[in-house]
Formats: C-alpha cells, structure tokens, sequence
C-alpha cells in the first residue's frame, strides 16, 4: 500500500469547470466554479446562473459557453447537460471512477491528503475540576475535542492536547483544612467501596466543608490560614493538595479509558501550572498601558465590547486583595502557549456561555503583542445536554448528573437491545459489544449534532440499530465483514472497464468524497459534518446491496463489487476512529 493522495472527483471537476469559464470568458477567470454532488448526474455547476450578471449575458448563453468549452477539454468530464434556467449537469467517465477506487483502496490513507501539516495546534478541552466528579456538563467538551484532536492529526497538524485542570484556588484550603481535622475520612482509591471513585468521595467531603466552612467562623479563618500556606509553599499542605491532584486525575482517567479519548496524565496542564507566570503577565500588561488601576483592582478595559450601560466590559487582571483569578491564568495560558509551546492555532472547546469571556482573552492577547496574523486562536462552542423535559438534562432529584452513572445506563440499554437481536450471543461476548455500542452511542449521539445547538440526551433512540445512530453505523460495518468474510477476505483487483450500475456508482461517488468530508470537518471544526458523510455512506452501501449481487455475482463483476465492500469497510472503520467510536467485526 501507498500514502499517496488521491484528489477527489469534485476537485477534478471542479478544476475542470474552472477552466472552462476562464476559456468562454477570460474576466470570469478565478471565479469559483460552485460544484456538488447531485441526484441528476454526477455532479451540477451553478456557475452559468451565479456569473451571468457580470458576463452581462444570460444564464442559458453562459451555460452553452461553459459546454462548448468542457468539450474541448481533455479532462474529467465525459458529457454536460444543460438543466433548467442554466443548471450544469455533469457525468464522468466510469473508468476514471473505478480508477478512483483502486487508488484509495491501494492507499494506507484511503488517498486523503494532509492540507494541514505544517500547523502546530494546541485543543483545549475537557478540563474537569480536581476533587469534583466529572458530569454531563464535560461530556461535550470531552467527545468534540478529542474528535477534533483526532481528525486534525489525521489531516496533518501536529496536535498538542491540553487538559486545562481546575486544580488552584481557596477551595482546596477549606478541602485540606477539613482533612488534616478529620483524619477517618476515606478518600483514597484503595480504601473506598468498589464503583465509589475518589472524585466522588472528595466531591462530598468538600461539600461538608463548604458547609462547615459557612457555618463555623473558625474553621473559616483555619481554612484561609490554610490558602496561604498552600500559595506559599507549605511542605504538608502542598503534599495534601498533590495527593488530592493524583487521586483525583485516577478518578479521571477510568472515565477517559472508558469513553476511549486521547488525553493522558501528560496532557493534564492545570491551572497551578501558571503561577509562575503571573506576576510577569501583570508586569507586561502594565508597563505596555494596556492593564490599568480601577477602584484598587488592575483591569484590561475592552476597546471592542461595552455592557448594557454603554462602558468597556473590563478583564480582571488582579483583584483588589491582590489576588489572582481565572481572568489572569487564562492570559498567562495563551502567553504561554503562543510562546513556549510555539502554536500557530488555539481552539478552546468550551460551552457557548463563555464566548465573551474568550473574545476579551483574544482581544487582550492581541493588544499585548502576543497574538499576531500568523496564529489563529478561536473558542470552540457547543450547546447544552437537555433532559426530556428540554431543559439542562439533571436527575430526577434535580442534581448533575454523573458521567459514570450516564454511560452505564446507555450501556445497559445497549446490552437489552443487543440481547433482543441476538439471545444466543454469549455473555462475554454481549458485555463487550453492550460496551462498545452503549459508548458510541453516547458519542454518535453528541457529535452528530451541530455542536452549537443543544441536544436531547434519548438513551432509547441512540442505542437503536435504526437512524442516524452510532450503534446503526456499526452495525453497518458489522454486516459488510461478514460478507468479506464468507468471500474469503480476497485480495482483489478491480476491473475499470466494467459499466457502473447506479447503485454502484452512487456507492463509488460517496465514497470518494470522504477526502472532502474530511477536509470540511478541520475548517468549520464540526464533527457532525464526518457523521453525516458517514451514515450516508452507510446507507449507500445499503442500497447497494439490495440492488447487486455481491457474492453470487460472476467475475470480473464479484471482484470489483468486493472493493466496493472492502473500501466501505475501512472507510466506515477509520471515519468512526476520528469520531473515538470503535468499529466491531461482530455485533
């Protein structure tokens, strides 16, 4: 097999309809060719109707134009139709098809190209909060993140995942102070009961401190001796705080193992990690004039956004007690990451809520300098998961809901579901696959949403084998390795000179624009457009199926119509990696 790139037939195409509008019409030269894929022909140009104003001309003389100059060319296109008030209909030749097909077949790549490389981007996403549980709210940051980690190394950017942990601030002093006065308190990993994690348990001694904390002024002034002793470096307060960190990002990781994401302990940069920066971050913002005194605080007024009442919404640089917050870590972030970590792209994957809080960082970043036209940063926003009762998806109690708790329960749907369709299916073999479906479900189900929207979470319509499912997806790729397995799994070698029948050819025409697909995924950085492609594409092969004879079918026609399946298979298999969905051989 190769690496070489295969251009997409709409690339062709496109090209090819380039040159002919600069042939008929050389003051249209460079004007976009506007090609896609449809249900008439191959593929339509609206070209003759968008230029025909400036070609002072009408759409359908523009469209005889572009036809007649097609036709002189050698290129991709085998015949041109004019359609409608100048619609291009175009048809390509079904050997230059077939050709398409072996060469992503032959390809480790599937022929995609890599219109990223040269980028070193840094995706923050994820970033839980140390000695909390992780909850329904990190589930999208968590799934669309690691996707877009996934998809922009494949394209290839060289990707640095940043796990933002929220592990500084006054509440460890009250946490560690509660601890050191309540030594029964069971909080490590081996002393708490099996399905009970150290975040959970940390999570509810620091709600007894918090009570504590508001109910005894004692235990308040201990508790923020105690802050103190932890910013300045106390030996057994910082022991505590780090033993609090590990067990904490344990507790993490058993999530992230289980939701099969990328991010690793060494991708955890939390907050702590920015102390040092600080006071030089203040020092550089000041002496430039751009952090300025206001009522005893140091703030960034914005010069682009104004509140309700008209005045620059200010950034906190330092508070009035002197102290640092998330305003001042979040600028020492993207100093340091533009700096040290030597980025050209920054995509902060956090909720729609903070969209003005990232415009004033930007804003900000660029006054001092450090954000300049050679780095792009952008937030990267995403709705709310909503209950049946479309509002912010909480237990019946009316309380968050736990990550953990929401991905057994889609697992266990999964295994009723599974076991429904196939009662014979061994116990072990059941458990891996409920696993399997249920976590893809759960991912399926948040990235096949334009992230910006908000989404129901339906556990029954996302573990169905019916829809526009991760289990239907799977399902899909399950069947088509069944067929290549009753063939033998052959090597196979396609036949160009074979005719296309339609049901081929919309099969073939699919799965060449997975490149595109692709492509379009790492520019607007929305996974939903790869799960579109790919439940097309699975429907595609459906129909395919119901329509050829695969496995009786006669040679050369068996052969190229087993490509078809094999070339389904792996797109079907790596389009659901880049989502973090596993591809099972049985189901």
């Amino acid at each position: 097999m190769t690496n070489h790139e295969v251009l997409p037939l709409l690339g062709q195409v496109a090209d090819s309809v380039s040159q002919a509008i600069a042939h008929a019409r050389p003051e249209l030269a460079g004007a976009d060719p506007l090609v896609r894929r449809s249900e008439h022909a191959d593929f339509q140009s609206n070209a003759a109707l968008a230029l025909a104003k400036r070609a002072r001309t009408r759409p359908t003389e523009l469209a005889d134009a572009l036809i007649a100059a097609v036709a002189g060319d050698r290129g991709p296109i085998t015949r041109v139709d004019m359609s409608g008030p100048g619609f291009l209909n175009i048809t390509v030749p079904d050997q230059l098809i077939w050709n398409q097909l072996a060469a992503r077949l032959a390809s480790l790549r599937l022929g995609v190209g890599t219109p990223n490389e040269g980028q070193r981007t840094v995706i923050d996403y994820s970033a839980p909060n140390i000695a909390k549980e992780m909850h329904v709210g990190h589930l999208r940051t968590t799934i669309i993140g690691d996707s877009l980690a996934r998809v922009l190394g494949f394209l290839g950017a060289e990707v640095i995942r940043q796990n933002h942990l929220g592990d500084w601030g006054t509440q460890f002093g009250m946490l560690i102070q509660y601890l050191d006065e309540h030594p029964e308190a069971t909080w490590h990993h081996d002393e708490l009961e099996p399905g009970t994690s150290a975040a959970s348990a940390l999570d509810d001694l620091y709600r007894t401190a918090r009570a504590l904390f508001d109910a005894d002024p004692e235990f308040a002034d201990r508790s923020r001796r105690r802050v103190v002793a932890l910013q300045s470096g106390d030996h057994d307060t910082v022991t505590r705080w780090r033993e609090i960190v590990a067990e904490s990002e344990r507790a993490f990781r058993d999530i992230y193992d289980r939701l099969g994401v990328l991010l690793t302990p060494d991708d955890s940069v939390g907050e702590s990690f920015y102390n040092h920066l600080l006071a030089d971050v203040v020092t550089e913002l000041t002496e430039a004039g751009i952090a300025v005194g206001s009522e005893g605080a140091l703030v960034i007024f914005s010069e682009e956004v104004t509140g309700p009442d008209g005045n620059p919404i200010p950034l906190m640089v330092r508070k009035r007690d002197g102290g640092y917050g998330y305003d001042t870590t979040d600028l020492a972030t993207i100093r340091y990451r533009i700096h040290d970590l030597k980025s050209n792209r920054l995509l902060y994957v956090t909720d729609s809520r903070q969209a003005l809080h990232f415009q004033l960082i930007f804003e900000a970043a660029r006054r001092a300098g450090w954000l300049t036209d050679n780095v792009e940063a952008a937030h990267v926003p995403y709705g709310t998961v909503l209950g049946p009762d479309g509002r912010p998806f909480k237990t019946r109690a009316g309380g968050t809901v736990r990550l953990m708790d929401l991905l057994d329960d889609s697992v266990a749907r999964a295994r009723a579901v599974v076991h429904e369709k196939d009662p014979d299916l061994p116990a072990e073999e059941l458990d891996q696959i409920a696993e399997q479906a249920g976590i893809g479900a759960v991912k399926y189900a948040d990235l096949s949403n334009s992230r910006i929207k908000d989404y129901t979470f339906d556990v029954d319509r996302m573990v169905s084998f019916n829809g526009n499912t991760g289990v239907y997806l799977q399902y899909a790729h399950t069947r088509i390795r069944s067929i290549l397995r009753k063939a033998g799994d052959p090597h196979v070698v396609i036949d160009p000179t074979i005719e296309l029948q339609p049901a081929e050819r919309a099969l073939a025409l699919q799965l060449d624009a997975y490149d595109t697909a692709l492509t379009e995924v790492g520019e607007t950085l929305e996974p939903h457009k790869l799960c579109g492609y790919l439940y097309d594409l699975a429907r595609a092969f459906t129909s395919f199926y119901e329509a050829c004879h695969v496995l009786n079918a006669e040679e050369p026609v068996r052969g190229n119509r087993l490509a078809l399946c094999q070339l389904t298979a792996r797109t079907l298999r790596h389009g659901l990696n880049l989502l973090g969905i596993s591809a099972p051989d049985r189901m």
